[in-house]
């Protein structure tokens, strides 16, 4: 057993979770969890400081994860107050401290998650135990990384903005919804559709294909009624969002040659399990004409473990302080 304590954490915009984690038998274990909202605190390193302080053991260094790209040691977050520092946060006497992008933590994460906590989308249960697995998953925004693996145990988590790659539509519908988004974005991406405001604007383009008027303001809403009721237009909207997804995840699955497999995170599609698994989901991710037998061949999974971030931050803390 390891006796370092290390922080680790998961900031988003609107949300900051913490936990300090230990090493017993090679796997990161997480205690003393801590979830709060950005807002309680005027500045990120109050909020830091308030959870240390906390702490029976205080951690000596730490990784945290956020949402946003990191430059330079630094990021400021889109939707929220706070601005994080790596040089803010030794002054907590943390040492060594490294920012990470929330989804490069989910890459590092996902392999370790326990079987127990992933849900099966589709395809063989293991993959290629040394080729790349892909994360990605819709939230607030759309998120996607990569963890790269050799046949010599070697790993490397790519941080990336991929949910900014333009929206590749599938069929006649698509195309039509991305002619309709036009009129309101200049460029189209994949974020503007896979994610909670994306589904809201899919909403609005399918009741303008069918001809229909929808007063939906909340995203919240087409996913409830569309889980109470299938053949509704939220039902039809959700259905498309699932599949969707399953061709942008094979589509990401191709670019980086995710054998080891495609893990789903995020806070969506955890709520509408049943929903896509009953879904076109897995037909459009194998939907690649030449290479179906290639994407046959990739387990497709969701995340359900809810601080899988975490786990991979603690990955990197301990890689990071030299254990």
């Amino acid at each position: 057993m390891n006796d370092k304590t290390l922080l680790v954490g998961d900031v988003g915009g609107t949300n900051a979770r913490f936990a300090v984690a230990r090493m017993v038998d090679g796997q990161p274990v997480l205690d003393h969890h801590e979830s709060f909202p950005a807002e309680t605190y005027p500045t990120f390193l109050e909020g830091v400081a308030a959870f240390i302080d906390g702490c029976e053991v205080k951690p000596t260094g730490g990784v945290i994860a956020v949402a946003g790209a990191v430059t330079n040691g630094e990021i400021d977050l889109t939707n929220s107050p706070w601005r994080v520092s790596e040089a803010e946060l030794q002054t907590l006497g943390l040492e060594p401290v490294k920012l990470i992008n929330d989804f490069e933590a989910l890459a590092w994460g996902a392999p370790i998650v326990p079987a127990d906590q992933l849900e099966s989308l589709g395809g063989p249960i293991d993959g290629d135990p040394h080729a790349t697995v892909a994360v990605l998953g819709p939230g607030t925004g759309f998120g996607v990384s990569a963890l790269v693996r050799d046949a010599h145990g070697k790993e490397m988590a790519m941080p990336s903005e991929g949910g900014h790659a333009c929206f590749p539509p599938g069929d006649p519908v698509e195309d039509e919804i991305l002619r309709i988004l036009r009129r309101r974005y200049d460029r189209v991406s994949i974020e503007r559709l896979i994610c909670g405001p994306g589904l809201l604007n899919m909403h609005r383009a399918l009741a303008e294909i069918d001809g229909r008027e929808t007063h939906i303001e909340d995203p919240a809403e087409i996913t409830t009624t569309a889980l109470a009721d299938p053949d509704s237009p939220c039902g039809a909207t959700l259905a498309r969002f699932c599949a969707i997804l399953g061709a942008v995840a094979g589509d990401i699955a191709l670019t980086t040659g995710a054998r080891g497999g495609v893990y789903i995170a995020g806070g969506i599609v955890p709520r509408i399990l049943p929903f896509i698994k009953a879904s076109p989901f897995r037909k459009r991710f194998e939907r690649k004409g030449r290479f179906q037998d290639y994407m046959a061949a990739i387990p497709t999974k969701v995340i359900m473990h809810k601080h899988a971030a975490l786990l991979g931050s603690a990955r990197v803390a301990f890689a990071e302080a030299g254990e």
